[in-house]
């Protein structure tokens, strides 16, 4: 498989800025590029590796961002953290959402950018329920909606997040292939 130079150093770029983003003291918390990122690397990147490396790359170099920081007592967060694997599982499962996705159809990415907020809030808020995490609520189905409740606040900004970041996305691939590049953008 070969790739086109600028497209590895665009999704290079990509994938720094995201995680600094992420990692920027001061953020809002869920406003963040990253489920934006998992669907449009699954409408826009043919090979679908390099499609779910997208979002998780991003992540990870985003949490190594937060460990450094939280080691030097710059920030109360550490970047490792119980459940970080799972978290990357369903940051690349939001990738299989763009696939469904035609990279022009403006209908599919916004149908893809609720779905992706409200997967993950739906998954990681049953995740964190039945570990026991955030405010420990009790095993019970009452104990799951206090869980999903109090994580409401954060699905309201991940949903704006990724309405932002999949308009920044989209529209900017769209742009560059209308005005800057005459030859589709598709990796191999």
């Amino acid at each position: 498989m070969k790739l086109d130079k600028n497209i590895l150093i665009s999704f290079g770029l990509l994938i720094i800025m995201a995680a600094l983003y992420r990692a920027m003291p001061g953020r809002i918390w869920g406003f963040a590029p990253h489920i934006a990122m998992a669907i449009f690397g699954g409408s826009v990147i043919k090979d679908r590796k390099l499609a779910f490396l997208l979002p998780v790359l991003s992540l990870f170099l985003s949490d190594v961002i937060y460990q450094i920081l939280y080691l030097n007592g710059l920030t109360p967060i550490a970047g490792f953290y119980s459940g970080m694997i799972e978290n990357y599982i369903l940051f690349a499962l939001l990738t299989i959402i763009g696939f469904a996705i035609k990279e022009t159809n403006i209908a599919q990415i916004f149908a893809g950018a609720v779905a992706g907020p409200v997967l993950y809030f739906l998954a990681s808020n049953f995740m964190v329920w039945i570990g026991g995490g955030g405010l420990g609520r009790p095993k019970t189905f009452g104990g799951l909606i206090q869980c999903y409740a109090d994580g409401l606040p954060f699905f309201q900004t991940s949903l704006y997040g990724t309405f932002f970041f999949s308009t920044l996305l989209f529209g900017g691939l769209y742009l560059t292939k209308k005005y800057l590049v005459k030859s589709p953008i598709r990796t191999a």
